[in-house]
């Protein structure tokens, strides 16, 4: 499996924030609720609204709805439960890509505690997704559509560059102060245009989300309205603020009225020095006080998050050396078709593993209610099934899980030459066996790939190889270079996942068959960024994207690092590609910046280019994803990517 813990990793490295220790005690058994009905409190506000950018799965009459919660609120002397929800809570009553069983999830039942496992306890990337709200949703994480979600609604104007939001009036925050436009104006005056606090204006609210690009601007229209506006065409913007990235919302909506006592704009600096001292930072420096504070999406799952306003299902209540606990947010905006304020379950506790071996142990021993797995521990899963009280689901995994790459920018001519050489590259295409990777590495759970002929010949590859001139031998029977020296193709993989070894070593296998000198060298995870970023590295295994079209990572970073690098900065840095290369990188840009379906078609065509030209070698496509559920838990996925079981998690509860 692809696990969703090497997409972010190998991605983003996250600090971790100390604060005081909490209890370290732990349960082994999931402690669930009586199944009650909730109490009912009618509430007469909700009211429909159809616009451009509504959720369409909202079109129901909510009118008469009567909200309920869960038991688990009661004796927490809160507010009725009518007046913790906006006027229009987002409702989810159906699943728009059939994930569950009957196409739509079911009403589910209040209570219950999930137990989950991570190797850092501040950082679990399965529950950072259940946590991660962002501003717009995309349905399926297709990226087909976007609709509301914490945002009700928006519009783009005709020359998509501007776009206008429209907020759900009385959303709160978890402590119970309003959401508003404020934060919106908080965010993006006090965080993104003060140079102490962000140093470098983000790409993401750029021009065309570019690096180069001119800042965006920012008009406040009333409480709950607001607009974004750029000096060029960005209709990427939205799958950006959806899901590119997992940006979530904290980049652009903060809580104002908790983080302004750290800002000397609204609390003088001589209150601020105390707290500065107390934090271990100098004086003076109030930026690094600030973003202590500040937590972003990606550090839900840290224990800074304690004590946070956040929009989560769930907020961190407790965190220790060994177990981080969250409790259900009393004013979560989402609801059922019966008027249920979600989520159903009412707790979830991440517990610290060492390895992925004491975490496989936990999974197959009952102790965790859901993980996502191993292909290769299938076999094992299964089996232990009926002792483990769980259910394993085999998905599909949300990238193309090991992807072979020659890096046609390495600094050596020999080198260049030849991978270069579009033939050389279709005849090592031609090389690979990938029904025996299918077969041996995932179980039979893949497919040939579509974006890159597939067909396996090895003849016709020697024959190739022959007429491009590498027709010479040396006495082991390798092939010579343009240079009369054995060529050869040096791997350097990190096992971001289980099966990259594994599968470089039938690569080294398959290209050694037709004369090429293949070698392996594995690496650790530091060290292959490093080189990877100054361009060291010759070849390599990685994962991409490119089932998630949006995300737009067409692996440029790991086949060509320079010609990525001139495209990025402007042409000031790296070395100018080929046409055929700026073609690919413009077609790239088109999918950034553009609204979906002018998006995607620039995207087939990137991937026609990629079947022409094989820039890089994607192996397998839809690899099998393990994802186990304790058997008592209901409206879980069975269909669509793996990752989705953590997007619906608040749909998700105890049915006994």
């Amino acid at each position: 499996m692809k696990a969703v813990f090497s997409v972010f990793v190998a991605v983003f490295l996250l600090a971790s924030t100390a604060l005081s220790g909490c209890s370290s005690e732990t349960e082994t058994e999931p402690k669930v609720d009586e199944q009650t009905e909730p109490v009912a409190v009618e509430d007469d506000s909700l009211q429909p609204e159809m616009t451009e950018g509504k959720d369409k799965r909202e079109a129901v009459d909510v009118t008469n709805i009567v909200l309920k919660e869960s038991p688990f609120l009661s004796g927490k002397n809160l507010s009725p439960v009518q007046e913790r929800m906006p006027k229009e809570p987002k409702l989810v009553n159906e699943n728009p890509n059939e994930w569950y069983e009957g196409g739509k999830p079911a009403i589910g039942k209040y209570g219950g505690k999930l137990r989950m496992v991570s190797p850092d306890i501040n950082f679990n990337p399965d529950l950072f997704i259940m946590l991660n709200e962002a501003l717009l949703n995309t349905p399926g994480i297709l990226g087909n559509e976007i609709t509301g979600n914490i945002v009700k609604d928006y519009k783009v104007s005709p020359d998509e560059k501007q776009f206008t939001f429209y907020m759900r009036e009385g959303l709160k925050w978890s402590d119970g102060e309003p959401v508003t436009t404020e934060d919106i104006q908080f965010a993006y005056e006090d965080v993104l245009n003060n140079e102490k606090l962000t140093p470098v204006f983000p790409a993401l609210f750029r021009s065309g989300g570019q690096p180069d690009g001119k800042p965006m601007k920012l008009e406040v229209i009333d409480k709950y309205t607001f607009a974004l506006s750029f000096d060029e065409p960005y209709g990427g913007l939205l799958l950006r603020l959806a899901i590119r990235g997992w940006v979530g919302y904290t980049d652009l909506l903060k809580p104002k009225h908790y983080l302004r006592q750290f800002h000397p704009k609204y609390t003088p600096i001589e209150r601020l020095e105390p707290l500065i001292k107390q934090a271990g930072f100098k004086k003076g420096e109030w930026w690094n006080l600030f973003q202590l504070k500040d937590v972003s999406n990606w550090e839900n799952t840290n224990k800074s998050a304690v004590g946070f306003p956040s929009l989560q299902p769930w907020i961190m209540v407790k965190s220790s050396e060994t177990v981080v606990e969250f409790q259900r947010n009393p004013y979560y905006f989402k609801i059922d078709e019966a008027g249920n304020q979600l989520p159903y379950i009412d707790e979830i506790q991440s517990f610290l593993v060492q390895d992925k071996q004491l975490e496989t142990a936990k999974m197959i021993g009952g102790e965790v209610d859901a993980a996502n797995g191993i292909l290769m521990n299938m076999p094992l899963y299964k089996e232990n099934e009926e002792k483990g009280g769980y259910k394993t689901y085999l998905f599909n995994m949300h990238v193309t899980p090991a992807d072979i790459v020659l890096n046609l920018t390495y600094d050596d001519p020999v080198w260049r030459k030849v991978v270069q050489n579009v033939q050389f590259r279709k005849a090592l295409n031609m090389a690979i066996d990938r029904k025996e990777i299918i077969d041996s590495i995932y179980f039979g759970h893949a497919q040939l790939p579509e974006h890159v002929p597939s067909e396996f010949d090895p003849d016709k590859a020697n024959e190739i190889l022959d007429e491009i001139g590498m027709d010479k031998r040396d006495k082991n029977g390798f092939r010579l270079g343009p240079d009369g020296k054995t060529f050869e193709i040096p791997f350097e993989v990190t096992p971001m996942d289980a099966d990259m070894i594994p599968i470089t070593e039938l690569i080294v296998e398959f290209w050694k068959k037709v004369g090429i000198k293949t070698t392996m060298k594995q690496i650790d995870g530091g060290l292959w960024g490093t080189r990877n970023s100054a361009n060291k590295l010759q070849a390599t295994v990685v994962w991409v994207h490119k089932p998630l079209w949006y995300y737009g990572d067409l692996s440029t970073a790991n086949w060509a690092p320079l010609w990525n690098q001139w495209n990025a900065t402007g042409g000031k840095k790296g070395e100018e590609p080929p046409q055929d290369v700026k073609q690919f990188y413009e077609l790239m840009r088109t999918t950034a910046v553009s609204l979906p379906e002018k998006a995607k078609a620039a995207f087939e065509q990137n991937l026609q280019m990629l079947r022409d030209n094989i820039y890089w070698m994607p192996l397998v496509d839809k690899a099998g994803n393990p994802y186990i559920w304790n058997n008592r838990i209901k409206n879980v996925p069975t269909k669509g990517y793996a990752i989705t079981n953590s997007f619906g998690a608040e749909l998700v509860y105890y049915d006994n």
